[in-house]
């Protein structure tokens, strides 16, 4: 770290800049054999069987957007990243600050939606704190979850990645870039002709159902801050492989396609709250997207690109008018406060 150094929005984005301060600060104090994984969810060996653990926090601005509200996006981001670690989610903590003068009905719905949506994910709530803070010391409503699963052998390489290997396929449930635009409608007030709403949802029931008996399941996480564009290229960073995506198989709903255009924002780089990218093997990978299309929230799934021999540790897409483009880290903020 340089001297002086500030912490900056950018240091929030899920990009580069994250990636840096983890790796030059947190990891280099905090540094032990499970945090050196760096994936999603740490895996926790309690001698008589492995639990994944995990911890977020949400400052989303505002609080309530178009599909959801801070209370279902905390519950949603700490059980899909235990989902995407393979395990199966159990129990979460909820921490709230709260800004004096917040409105109690309006933290009522915050925490009924949290219930409802933990119900749905078929966890518990189960232990919690509460601060309250003078006004101007926090934005309404901060809160943080932690989040425990069961994680069984056969999934424990999931958030590793260790057994990603050429010509293994890229799967994701659906269109990107949702909920990033929702977000940024809704802070901006902007007026457009059809609403754009979050893709904000629990995914371990999609997931566990999708993958059930798959043996060539190799890596799944969760496309939040940071987007597409920034999962793919954390998978191929430093490795023996590259990536490509195929830019004519990726949805993006023309109302958030425009917003992007509008505003200057690269649809990759945008946060989803409720997309998985899957890397499976070619061979279970046209099944397994067959039997994630049998679930709602994985009707719109496809195959968006595969895992390659060349260009080692490097992403790209490959464009519909025929170019290659890579595809990097983002750089900088794209969309602060986002979760």
């Amino acid at each position: 770290m340089k001297k002086n150094e500030t912490i900056l929005l950018g240091h929030g984005s899920g990009g580069k800049m994250t990636h840096d301060l983890i790796d030059q600060l947190f990891a280099r104090y905090f540094d032990n054999p499970i945090l050196r994984q760096q994936s999603d969810s740490a895996i926790l060996d309690l001698g008589t069987g492995k639990l994944a653990f995990t911890t977020d926090s949400f400052v989303v601005d505002p609080v309530f957007f178009p599909g959801g509200n801070i209370g279902h996006l905390a519950v949603a981001g700490t059980v899909n990243d235990l989902a995407v670690s393979g395990a199966v989610p159990l129990y979460l903590s909820a921490g709230f600050i709260l800004e004096e003068g917040f409105p109690m009905e309006s933290l009522e719905i915050i925490v009924r939606s949290m219930a409802e949506e933990a119900k749905k994910a078929g966890i518990s709530i189960v232990t919690g704190d509460t601060k309250v803070v003078n006004r101007g010391q926090c934005d309404k409503l901060f809160i943080n979850t932690s989040g425990i699963g069961r994680l069984e052998p056969e999934y424990e390489h999931i958030s590793s990645g260790i057994n990603i290997r050429p010509g293994d396929k890229i799967i994701i449930n659906g269109s990107i870039g949702d909920h990033g635009m929702a977000i940024m409608s809704a802070r901006n007030e902007l007026k457009i002709t059809t609403k754009i709403e979050s893709d904000c949802a629990c995914l371990n029931h999609l997931i566990s159902e999708s993958i059930m008996g798959c043996r060539q399941i190799r890596f799944m996480r969760d496309a939040t801050r940071g987007g597409l564009g920034t999962v793919v290229a954390e998978i191929v960073k430093g490795k023996s492989f590259g990536l490509k995506i195929d830019e004519s198989k990726l949805q993006i709903r023309e109302n958030v396609r425009g917003l992007c255009e509008m505003l200057g924002f690269d649809p990759l780089y945008v946060a989803n709250e409720g997309k998985v990218v899957i890397v499976a093997g070619a061979d279970e990978a046209g099944g397994l997207l067959k039997r994630m299309k049998q679930h709602p929230l994985g009707a719109e799934a496809s195959i968006i690109g595969e895992i390659t021999s060349d260009h080692q540790g490097i992403a790209w897409l490959e464009t519909v008018i025929g170019g290659k483009r890579i595809i990097d880290m983002l750089s900088g903020n794209q969309l602060p406060r986002i979760c």
